[in-house]
């Protein structure tokens, strides 16, 4: 398709023209090594549970597949149906994610997911994306019309979802939401004393987690003071890294997926590490980066304000997942169970991550190729943004 003509007039042709080629390129590059890790990695841990040794391998193939089509799918959306999408994804996915408190799978001392054939899902991964574009155009609409009460609507519905992750609980989902939510605000324009507070409430709040959730509390002794507690998951993890040294042990050579019970999901980066090397790591962590710092890139010159605040809630949750499941393999976190997005196993992670490069792409094509601010302007101009 590369080759398309530039007198090719046609849909398709238009948005391979105008997609980020970049960026869908890095995805595509991510899918792959989540594919070789997954054959690395699962046949181990399939074995130890009794299932089949492709079980993980055969799943995870079909939930890389559809995540490519999802990527490329919303990416041909408008910014109208993006906005409709995460509408519509908001509601359904608050309401599944309300549901698990009744009928969800309660998986250690928590209720996150909702079984169906074949697998499971865990709703409230779809809210991440979904309520970050809702929440750009709250934010924004209120630029146009004045009657919209967006900023105290914005407000309740962030309330709401704190109470549903509380309840799960899912502190981690949460931190994470509210990190976006904070940066859109920041971003919309929001004054800084204000913010200060808002951070300030971040902060009594995961002290309130602290003391709350005796599993948080754990996690954060356990970070702080290396004697204390079980340590066997970040120890072998650390391992495996200084076992593959630079270059790797070789594809099938290393231990750790014997060892770790989540090392085809929560600590497969541990497994690259040995398998790969330290060069192979620091490539997966550099596609990570491009991916979020081109796009960022892009904004400094966007006019529109619901596309400059929804994108950027959108690659402020891409990265910080990214950067848990990283940090936390590493020990330069607590240990979170958070997925390497189109790296771990996981059916709800996949989809929710290609939701939410696809909704990027769509954003940022929708743009590329039309005039843009010039150097000095402000970056956003007050636009009315209809839903």
């Amino acid at each position: 398709m590369a080759a398309i003509s530039r007198v090719d007039t046609s849909f398709l042709a238009r948005w391979w023209r105008n997609v980020d080629r970049v960026t869908l390129s890095c995805v595509c590059i991510l899918i792959g090594f989540g594919y070789v890790l997954m054959l690395a990695a699962s046949p181990a841990v399939a074995t130890r549970i009794g299932a089949s040794r492709d079980m993980f391998i055969l799943k995870q193939v079909v939930f890389l597949s559809l995540a490519g089509l999802i990527v490329v799918g919303t990416s041909l959306l408008s910014p109208r149906g993006v906005r409709r999408l995460a509408l519509a994804g908001f509601v359904l996915a608050t309401a599944a994610t309300a549901l698990t408190l009744v009928h969800g799978i309660e998986i250690k001392g928590a209720r996150r997911w909702i079984a169906l054939p074949m697998m499971s899902v865990q709703p409230s991964e779809f809210l991440k994306p979904c309520f970050a574009v809702v929440t750009a155009w709250l934010l924004t609409e209120r630029r146009g019309r004045r009657l919209l009460p967006g900023m105290p609507i914005a407000l309740g519905l962030f309330a709401m979802i704190l109470l549903l992750l509380k309840s799960q609980p899912d502190i981690g989902m949460l931190s994470v939401i509210t990190t976006v939510f904070m940066a859109q605000l920041f971003i919309d324009g929001l004054n800084i004393f204000f913010v200060g507070a808002g951070a300030g409430c971040m902060i009594a709040a995961f002290l309130g987690a602290y003391v709350a959730f005796p599993h948080v509390r754990s996690r954060v002794e356990r970070f702080l003071h290396p004697n204390v507690g079980d340590h066997y998951q970040i120890d072998t993890a650390l391992r495996a890294f200084g076992n593959g040294g630079l270059m790797g042990r070789g594809p099938g050579e290393g231990r750790v997926k014997d060892l770790l019970p989540d090392a085809h999901a929560d600590f497969v980066f541990a497994v690259a590490g040995e398998e790969f090397g330290m060069l192979i790591c620091l490539f997966i962590i550099g596609v990570f980066c491009l991916i979020v710092v081109r796009t960022l890139l892009k904004l400094l010159r966007e006019d529109d304000p619901f596309i400059v605040v929804a994108t950027t809630g959108l690659i402020t949750g891409f990265g910080l997942q990214a950067f848990v499941n990283m940090g936390s393999t590493l020990h330069l976190i607590p240990t979170k169970g958070m997925t390497l997005p189109f790296i771990s196993y996981g059916g709800s992670s996949a989809m929710s991550v290609a939701l939410t490069i696809g909704m990027v792409l769509a954003l940022t094509r929708h743009r590329m190729g039309e005039s843009r601010i010039p150097r000095g302007r402000p970056v956003f101009r007050a636009r009315k943004a209809t839903a």
